[in-house]
């Protein structure tokens, strides 16, 4: 059994926090995570009465009832971090095993693929869309860079003046998934960026390390703030409901970028299987089986693909 003081877990998790910080990741949200459990365990125990680390970790995990798996997970996740880090000063400390939070590997989610008049309708009902907090040409310019470059919403929203390049036509996206990656685009959003930095002029700091995205106050924008006005620009076209969280979500314009740059090859007849490594670096995977993740087969894809095996197999039964 492991035994410890609310002053000696405080230590550790100040500890841990900075040891992830030197090696160059901001850890917010585990930070967040650990505030949590340290919050909970000194609720049970009061003052600085000693508890007992596995009982404490399996009631903080259990807490609320009826919670997804994945969350609990994703939490022990960051608490089995914190266990394992401890064991350098305490190796008899207990460290809780992965089938605390057991999950299916398969996951059972479809995203929701944008076609591209849906796109199209987005776009120009957000140059239109009146927000509190954003501008129609924030709103507008948002959706075109997570569309036109597969970039996730928090890289989006993170990109600062500097990381934007226009005499080169790409963004620098810094410290994503723990790289960095350059991410081209084409002359025509290049250009809607320059006319959106004109209108950003008039109510932002044109520091460099000053955010490209800004509200309408010209402060940084959240991707909490972001991704509510996407949601209800969804729910204003009728492409999600109302209420409730089923429906398009704004990361599946990620998703509709990689269905629709694999569509296009399709449709030039490239070699998709040469291509797929160009699409896993622009997206910043570490190889293809990241990518596939978001290789959803549309009924366009399928057509298209079915029209070039059948051809191939025409072509190939001619010469036998």
């Amino acid at each position: 059994m492991t035994w410890l003081t609310q002053t000696q877990l405080a230590r550790d998790i100040t500890r841990f926090l900075a040891f992830k910080r030197a090696l160059g990741y901001p850890y917010g949200r585990g930070a967040a995570t650990l505030r949590s459990f340290q919050r909970f365990a000194a609720a049970q125990t009061g003052d600085d009465a000693q508890m007992e680390l596995e009982a404490m970790i399996g009631g903080w995990l259990s807490r609320i009832a009826g919670r997804k798996s994945v969350t609990v997970a994703l939490e022990l996740g960051v608490i089995r971090q914190l266990c394992l880090h401890r064991r350098r000063s305490d190796p008899q400390g207990f460290v809780p095993g992965r089938e605390w939070a057991p999950q299916s590997a398969e996951s059972h989610f479809l995203p929701y693929i944008f076609s591209r008049a849906e796109v199209r309708s987005l776009v120009d009902a957000a140059g239109e869309h009146g927000h509190r907090n954003l501008t129609p040409a924030t709103l507008r310019t948002l959706l075109l860079i997570l569309y036109c470059t597969g970039l996730r919403l928090g890289e989006a929203v993170r990109l600062t003046l500097k990381d934007v390049d226009l005499q080169q036509n790409l963004f620098v996206v810094r410290e994503s998934k723990g790289k960095t990656r350059l991410v081209p685009f084409r002359p025509d959003l290049a250009q809607v960026l320059q006319a959106y930095l004109a209108e950003r002029a008039a109510i932002a700091s044109s520091d460099e390390d000053g955010p490209l995205l800004v509200r309408k106050r010209g402060d940084g924008l959240p991707v909490g703030v972001a991704s509510g006005a996407i949601r209800q620009l969804l729910r204003r076209l009728g492409l999600k409901p109302a209420h409730g969280r089923v429906g398009p979500r704004p990361y599946d314009l990620r998703h509709a970028f990689a269905v629709h740059r694999l569509t296009d090859w399709y449709r030039q007849g490239v070699d998709i299987h040469a291509r797929l490594p160009w699409l896993s670096a622009y997206m910043g995977h570490d190889d293809v089986l990241g990518t596939e993740v978001y290789l959803t087969a549309t009924a366009e894809l399928m057509d298209l693909a079915s029209a070039r095996f059948a051809a191939r197999f025409h072509d190939a039964a001619r010469r036998t």
